[in-house]
């Protein structure tokens, strides 16, 4: 009922225990910290009697070699990192959609979607905003006038005479601009995504 750990690990006595009474040819611990194992292997060879090269300190993803006369870690090894489940893919979840998913649940989403006029470059009316887990749009009118500002600024000034080169530049430009900008407003970095819409 209460939110404490009890270890299932063996005690020493325990160790030496189960070895006098199975008698293993080898010895290789294989749960716990590094620490732990390494003091699990220190034991068979310290207080049990196993030579250095019978008891076996393995890591995660390397290979061990057992034949009748003896045990050893090949030079290769494999992959043994951590597989995502996630509804039906299976590893399909890398770190960048985790991470993602990590700013998401600490600072939410502002999207903001710009119509602009491919022939001005100008910004048609003002640009719609999108916050999910950010700020609450009703209670933030002036950070979201200001925002809106930015961007319009931001647009404008990238395009000269209506005649646009690099939209990725520029919605990387208003992304580190409003991020800026919010996160001195609100100690938040939500994450944001600019959507222009040319018309």
């Amino acid at each position: 009922m209460m939110d404490i750990h009890a270890g299932g690990h063996a005690q020493r006595d325990e160790i030496k225990e189960m070895v006098r009474i199975m008698k293993p040819k080898f010895f290789m611990p294989i749960h716990g910290q590094f620490s732990m194992l390494f003091a699990n292997a220190r034991l068979a060879e310290d207080e049990c009697g196993y030579k250095e090269d019978q008891a076996i300190l393995a890591d995660n993803g390397n290979i061990i070699n057992v034949t009748k006369d003896r045990v050893f870690i090949d030079n290769k090894s494999v992959s043994a990192e951590y597989i995502m489940v996630d509804g039906l893919g299976i590893g399909d979840v890398g770190e960048v959609v985790l991470r993602d998913r990590q700013m998401l649940a600490k600072d939410g989403i502002f999207v903001i979607i710009a119509v602009v006029n491919r022939k001005t470059g100008k910004v048609q009316e003002s640009p719609d905003i999108i916050s999910r887990g950010f700020v609450y749009l009703k209670e933030s009118k002036d950070l979201l006038y200001q925002a809106r500002k930015k961007v319009i600024a931001t647009i404008e000034r990238s395009t000269t005479s209506g005649q646009v080169t690099n939209w990725t530049y520029i919605k990387d430009t208003i992304r580190n601009n409003l991020g800026d900008f919010l996160f001195q407003k609100t100690q938040r970095r939500p994450m944001i995504l600019p959507v222009i819409i040319e018309v």
